[in-house]
């Protein structure tokens, strides 16, 4: 792989970890697992547990020895800090997300939303009209005398 797309999965993968973090505490095994059952891919506990020791320096996670069946595993939880950050990289992230998308979504005709997946769609005046909902096309059909 080239640097560039190694160092983009290893960011998306410490993004992740944040994202798992966010859920609730975990420990770097269960961290590893999650990520493997979740995404069906896997995440090299050399850059799990590094990552994991950065966030603690810099004061975003915190941890505690914790008995886990018969071992005792060091279990990562987010700082106030730490959930802070990850709101905001939520955030950017949603944006990014929105942007891409922005172009497939349809808007309903009726109330303006935007429609993710699906909608109702229904023939008004020879041409195809997209509402969210059965309700928006029944209000929009009543406001403009369709009924």
């Amino acid at each position: 792989m080239e640097s560039g797309v190694d160092e983009f999965i290893s960011d998306f993968s410490r993004f992740y970890i944040l994202t798992l973090l966010y859920e609730r505490p975990a420990h770097g095994y269960s961290i590893i697992s999650k990520f493997r059952k979740r995404l069906g891919k896997e995440v090299s506990p050399s850059l799990v547990y590094p990552f994991l020791k950065r966030l603690e320096q810099k004061g975003m996670v915190n941890h505690t020895v914790k008995p886990v069946g018969e071992k005792e595993r060091k279990i990562f939880e987010l700082t106030d800090e730490g959930r802070e950050l990850c709101s905001r990289l939520f955030k950017r992230f949603a944006k990014l997300i929105s942007i891409a998308i922005e172009p497939s979504l349809e808007v309903c005709s009726h109330c303006g939303c935007k429609v993710y997946e699906g909608g109702y769609h229904e023939v008004i005046e020879g041409k195809e009209t997209t509402f969210c909902c059965k309700h928006c096309a029944n209000s929009y059909k009543q406001e403009k005398n369709y009924t």
